[in-house]
Parts: structure tokens; sequence; C-alpha cells
């Protein structure tokens, strides 16, 4: 792959909302095209067979039942409020 012109690179860093110097866009345009060339050495690798991975290790994680609860902690959470009624906040009116 040719190397990234100065324009490319400085769209790529405005569209990443990160702030190059123009004396870092020279050293940044290396680093993408090194990373480019990686992707595409990567992409001439024969994966034929293979099936997809998501992860290196086969690992489940056990599934439980989807059930709705309260969580059994309301009067944990109410303790924290400065002021409660009837099982809710009490909030200052901020609206007449």
């Amino acid at each position: 792959m040719s190397s990234l012109d100065k324009e490319t690179v400085r769209k790529i860093a405005h569209l990443s909302r990160i702030n190059v110097s123009e004396e870092g866009l020279v050293e940044l345009a290396g680093d993408l095209t090194r990373i480019l060339d990686f992707v595409e050495e990567l992409q001439e690798v024969d994966v034929e067979g293979y099936a997809p991975l998501t992860s290196v290790a086969d690992l489940t994680l056990p599934l439980r039942k989807d059930e709705v609860t309260d969580g059994n902690i309301q009067q944990k959470v109410l303790a924290n409020a400065p002021m409660t009624d009837n099982g809710c906040f009490v909030v200052p009116k901020v609206i007449e």
C-alpha cells in the first residue's frame, strides 16, 4: 500500500477528534500506513475450512431465566435519600 498523504491523515485525525501537530502528521501517516499494510497482509491469509471464532477459549456462560424482581433493596436505596414518602423519593418542586 502506498503511504497516506498529509491531507488524508489530517482528515482521519479530525474525524477521530484528536489534535495532531504538523510534525506529528508525518509520524502518524507512517503509523497508519504500517497498520493498513498489516491488515492487508492478514487479508491474504487463507482461512478456508476454519470456523469463525469470537474467543480463543471455548467458554460458555450458564443461562438463567429472566425474571422481573424489585431487587429487594428498596429500603437500602431510600435510606440514602434526605426525604422520602410512602416508599418514594421526595424532591423540591422546580416547576411552578
